[in-house]
């Protein structure tokens, strides 16, 4: 058979090969929810899971190649044919297929953590896909209006954004950032005053820098009160319809849409306000703390989740490739260095998954109201350091498995991996930049003695562990904790340190996490663990070469 036929017949077989059920196929989440969620809410999950898994690998996956081969971006319609400014986002049919899709999966609707993780988890397999954020923003919003808002926004609009069906959703979005401030937003300076023709409302007037989902129909939108003080402590949040009587826009006016490096199919924009009439989400006073507390964490945590299914697409492809292809002769997975790669981007997948379950569970703990000061007082660290990690994680996840496919990983038409990488690089400051996040915990730590709890928390994890991994994982908890202490006596000048020691606190917990899991029965999670452990406990250089490297992979390259 001529060498062109040949190859090309790897190719086909490795296509064939991709999973048509990404929750089928996925062991390793399976066991992961047995280790976190209480045996009644993992049985009842299996169904809702399995359905979608296979809608995510076999419809909203071809729709989303459809947006992203085809570039076929929002667009920006500012009038309608008469001339009357509408505002309007134009999208590609393709992009109602999956968000039809995916609002039918009961993903928005869902009030369970572990249910919307999972789900979510399983629809980032595609990447963002152009409604992942828009997910994301309507579940945070939900969370908000359902906590803080008023009987009257409540009655208004609860219901849909808790739709379960794409017909009768009302989807959310966000709009914090501004020009001057960036992630900085006490800097923020859109104002906003009484308005005399809705009792309770406000009107908004500036400029918002930063605006994903600019289609939604609710926007949650920071402004600062006349007289109010300076800094986050003056700043009100406010939900802002899209229209008021279904036609006009609001009191705002798009700019542009962003031409960004990911997310294409995600319309994002920089608007003007000029008397947008808003409703106060809780106590006026309080609005950066329920924006922190309902839709940064809200979005960080999954943000966290949507990483890791990142990450289990890439390795899904690569690990896939390997196995079809050859080069000089050899075929790619009999080659160390290639299973040393995979072995890599499996163990960052693991640990990621693990950690953002941890995650998971302490969610469900404070949303039922069960869970004590220590397990409020982790969540509030573990929020913020595991999307740090876990977004810097699968950027280089994705980048190794484009390395793994060559020169084909940089085509758009021959894998997703491309559009991963662009979409992970986004991830990284959605919701908050490293240095942002560094610093805010940086600053629970001192202020609020965040570190005692995470530490006795870690150490909780370890004590049904197997000896031989969770002795060295406290015993080097000590030492990063006296590092992180060192830190906090100097913070300005050693906030470049603190950063590396969250790098080493994170790898610590991803290890307790891991851990704790094995309790429970994992096809290859005591040997990923073990080679997590060498590789970034102990610091054995040659922790992935084999065996553990070999170990680690288990079956995937049977």
């Amino acid at each position: 058979m001529p060498n062109e036929s040949l190859g090309r017949e790897e190719l086909v077989a490795w296509k064939s090969s991709l999973p048509i059920n990404y929750y089928d196929d996925d062991h390793h989440l399976r066991h992961v929810l047995d280790a976190w969620a209480t045996p009644a809410r993992r049985s009842a999950l299996d169904g809702t899971l399995s359905r979608f898994g296979h809608v995510v690998a076999t419809e909203i996956e071809p729709a989303v190649v459809t947006l992203e081969q085809h570039r076929e971006f929002p667009r920006h319609v500012p009038y309608d044919a008469v001339g009357q400014r509408i505002e309007r986002i134009d999208f590609h049919p393709a992009r109602d297929v999956v968000s039809s899709r995916v609002w039918d999966s009961g993903l928005v609707h869902a009030t369970d953590p572990f249910e919307q993780a999972a789900l979510f988890y399983l629809l980032s397999h595609v990447g963002e896909g152009g409604v992942a954020c828009p997910v994301v923003c309507t579940v945070g919003l939900g969370r908000a209006v359902a906590r803080r808002g008023s009987a009257v926004l409540q009655d208004r609009y609860l219901q849909g954004l808790r739709s379960a069906t794409y017909d009768g959703a009302l989807r959310g979005s966000q709009f914090l950032t501004e020009v001057q401030g960036g992630s900085d937003v006490g800097a923020n300076e859109v104002v906003a005053d009484d308005d005399e023709n809705h009792p309770g409302a406000y009107r908004l007037r500036g400029e918002k820098w930063f605006c994903s989902v600019i289609d939604a129909d609710l926007f949650a939108i920071t402004a600062r009160p006349r007289h109010a003080p300076a800094g986050t402590r003056g700043l009100g949040l406010f939900l802002v319809p899209r229209t008021l009587d279904g036609v006009s826009p609001n009191g705002f006016r798009i700019r542009q849409l962003k031409d960004k490096l990911g997310t294409r199919a995600l319309a994002s924009a920089e608007i003007d306000l000029d008397g947008a009439v808003g409703w106060p989400i809780g106590d006026v006073t309080e609005g950066f703390k329920v924006a922190v507390q309902d839709l940064l964490n809200t979005s960080r945590w999954l943000n966290a989740v949507g990483s890791t299914g990142l990450m289990r697409r890439a390795y899904l492809e690569a690990m896939g490739f390997v196995q079809h292809r050859t080069a000089f002769g050899t075929p790619l997975a009999a080659r160390p260095i290639i299973r040393e790669q995979l072995a890599t981007m499996k163990m960052h997948s693991y640990a990621a998954l693990s950690s953002t379950f941890a995650l998971t569970s302490l969610q469900s703990a404070i949303d039922a109201g069960v869970a004590g000061d220590r397990e409020v007082a982790v969540h509030r660290f573990l929020v913020n350091a595991n999307k740090y990690v876990t977004s810097a994680a699968a950027t280089d996840v994705v980048h190794r498995g484009i390395e793994l496919l060559g020169g084909n990983g940089t085509i758009e038409s021959f894998s997703p991996l491309p559009r991963l990488y662009r979409d992970a690089v986004v991830y990284e400051s959605w919701e908050g930049t490293h240095n942002v996040l560094c610093a805010q915990i940086q600053r629970d730590f001192q202020r609020l003695g965040l570190l005692e709890e995470v530490v006795a928390w870690i150490r909780t994890l370890l004590v049904a562990g197997p000896h031989h991994l969770a002795e060295p994982v406290s015993e080097a908890l000590d030492a990063v904790v006296t590092g992180v202490r060192w830190t906090l006596v100097e913070p300005d000048e050693r906030l470049g340190y603190f950063r590396r020691y969250v790098d080493d606190l994170m790898r610590l917990v991803q290890a307790a996490t891991m851990i704790h899991e094995l309790a429970h029965d994992g096809t290859d999670a005591a040997a990923v663990a073990q080679l997590f452990v060498a590789t970034y406990v102990l610091r054995d250089l040659d922790a992935l070469c084999p065996p553990l490297a070999n170990a680690a992979l288990g079956d995937d390259l049977s």
